[in-house]
């Protein structure tokens, strides 16, 4: 794991960096021309405004009756509309960067920590992009196959170092594999997790999937194409640019568009909405 890097310090990388249309390159020189700093906040900050649902239109996600993160597979929404979401982080593609940017789309990271040695600022870029950066473990285990202990140190450990990285603490969790169990429940909570988010279809971009072929689409329930509120997982991969591209391709052929998965989960549970 990463030694702790002071927030201000990194933030101040993360937002030169972006404004230089890369990722940022953190303790390089900076050169003082261009907007100032404030400017270059504030329009980084801009590009995480994404809209919110008109009330009436979804029903929130609810609370665990046995105080425990619940576990959220899908949003129940009116709206045709996706939540994107891409698993753990070892490949890096500047390209894919750029491409969330000028499209503002909003996407959610669920970040395999080892995965930022020496790479954590491409993570900056995508923050800076409008990526929340959430929990997917230090190593990538099979939580059910560990104890207690070990089941802490890969979601406590994962979120200090987020939290230390990116300057905010994670409050959603994504068990790798969608494996876990009471224990992993308990866990997340004591780390301050507030919710489980697993998914309802998979894109396989970049590899295959059981019976649907390289750079196939599947869903959970067997049916095809996309659903209102549809939670799909990805995963960062090599041609993750092009791969995006394609998967936004489709959503606008069925009539949806990506949402910010956030904007539909409460609070109370992790996420920006309202109650």
């Amino acid at each position: 794991m990463r030694g702790k890097v002071p927030v201000l310090a990194t933030l101040v990388a993360g937002v030169l960096g972006v404004a230089a249309a890369g990722w940022p390159l953190v303790g390089a020189q900076a050169q003082d021309t261009g907007p100032s700093m404030t400017a270059q906040l504030g329009a980084v900050l801009g590009d995480q405004q994404w809209d919110r649902p008109k009330p009436g239109t979804w029903t929130p996600p609810k609370a665990a009756p046995d105080g425990l993160p619940p576990v959220i597979s899908n949003i129940q929404t009116q709206d045709k509309v996706v939540f994107l979401t891409i698993d753990d982080g070892y490949e890096y593609d500047s390209e894919f960067v750029n491409l969330v940017r000028k499209e503002k789309v909003p996407i959610l990271t669920f970040l395999t920590t080892t995965y930022t040695r020496g790479e954590g600022q491409y993570f900056w870029a995508m923050r800076n992009a409008g990526s929340q950066m959430e929990n997917h473990t230090v190593t990538h285990p099979n939580m059910r196959t560990l104890g207690p202990e070990g089941q802490r140190r890969e979601i406590c450990n994962s979120s200090e170092t987020i939290t230390a990285q990116y300057g905010r603490r994670p409050q959603i969790f994504r068990p790798p594999f969608g494996s876990f169990n009471e224990t992993t429940r308990q866990v997340a909570k004591e780390c301050g997790i507030k919710s489980i988010l697993l998914w309802s279809a998979e894109f396989y971009n970049g590899t295959s999937g059981p019976g649907v072929g390289f750079n196939g689409f599947a869903r959970g329930d067997g049916g095809k194409g996309f659903k209102p509120g549809d939670i799909v997982l990805m995963h960062y991969r090599k041609g993750l640019a092009g791969q995006f591209q394609m998967i936004l391709g489709w959503i606008r052929e069925q009539g949806f568009r990506p949402a910010a998965v956030e904007n539909y989960i409460p609070r109370s549970l992790g996420g920006e909405a309202a109650g």
